[in-house]
């Protein structure tokens, strides 16, 4: 029997064609204003997940 789709982690990760998870990264909704400019602008990119976690969390989406 499959088991089912977990739809908080659909929500929070994007596979792309190639197999590899982008995630979101954290912290980005409010008080951004006393950060640095450095630390909004490294938050704009999407974060790539590291490999051993990728495998368990495609399983969980699908």
């Amino acid at each position: 029997m499959k088991q089912k789709t977990i739809k908080s982690l659909t929500k929070r990760f994007k596979a792309t064609k190639k197999g590899k998870l982008l995630k979101r990264k954290a912290g980005q909704n409010h008080l951004n204003s006393k950060e640095s400019g450095k630390t909004t602008r490294s938050k704009r990119n999407d974060w790539i997940v590291a490999k051993d976690s990728t495998k368990n969390i495609l399983r969980l989406i699908k």
